[in-house]
């Protein structure tokens, strides 16, 4: 995973912020927060993470599939990555 590599750096900290986030959850949860304030942190983590995995995959498919050489698997790329975005958003 060579690709995960390259972006070590910003892979951990995106996944240190993704645990702050949870540890606030934590307190949030501990500390009798409202419902409201508790899904909004919740909406956040999800969020963080499905970035996360976004930027794995992408990675991935860039690494993998567009560097292949294949012209056609690199335009084509562009079209699974738009909805990979949209998706995880």
């Amino acid at each position: 995973m060579s690709h995960v590599q390259e972006n070590r750096k910003k892979l951990v900290t995106r996944v240190r912020r993704i645990g702050g986030q949870l540890a606030s959850l934590e307190r949030a949860i501990d500390g009798d927060e409202e419902c409201g304030a508790v899904l909004q942190q919740l909406a956040a983590v999800r969020g963080a993470v499905n970035g996360l995995i976004l930027q794995v995959m992408e990675g991935h498919l860039r690494a993998h599939v567009a560097e292949s050489g294949n012209a056609k698997q690199q335009d084509e790329l562009l079209p699974v990555l738009g909805v990979l975005r949209s998706y995880l958003k």
